[in-house]
């Protein structure tokens, strides 16, 4: 970049500031938890406070995701990140619901992480946009969450 041109990055928003505070203060109350079945059990009810705090369709839809992963791939553990319900496998992050709220966006989004196995071929996805989760749109959720656990 010559001296003349003018960078246009200003920084985090101040939702993702936020986000980068609640994962911050997610972690240290997970060190601070005793036992794994303490844990796993704060970490749930941490999950289903935060769902709870959703507004509107957010709150149906993480609602039914929360159902739908605990049904069809009961190996993940709940857990926030970056103050979003989550779903993780030994402690790494499979998938999680992030709300449209959350970052002001249009749509929420069902998101895979790397240890899921979603692989296919040399290019898959691994975020999905959801306005409403239908009966088919639960029948996709179910098999994408068994795939990436198996």
């Amino acid at each position: 970049m010559t001296s003349t041109e003018s960078s246009t990055y200003e920084g985090f928003t101040p939702e993702e500031r936020a986000a980068m505070k609640e994962h911050a203060q997610e972690q240290k109350k997970a060190a601070r938890r005793s036992s794994p079945a303490v844990k796993a059990a704060e970490a749930e009810r941490d999950v289903l406070a935060k769902i709870a705090e959703m507004e509107g369709s957010d709150r149906s839809m993480a609602e039914r995701v929360h159902a739908i992963v605990k049904a069809n791939a009961p190996v993940l553990a709940p857990k926030l990140w970056y103050g979003m319900p989550a779903y993780a496998l030994d402690g790494k992050v499979v998938c999680f619901f992030q709300s449209a709220a959350k970052f002001k966006a249009r749509y929420a989004t069902l998101g895979f992480n790397d240890p899921a196995k979603l692989d296919e071929g040399s290019m898959w996805a691994t975020a999905f946009a959801l306005t409403e989760v239908t009966a088919e749109v639960e029948a996709r959720i179910a098999t994408l969450v068994k795939q990436a656990v198996s």
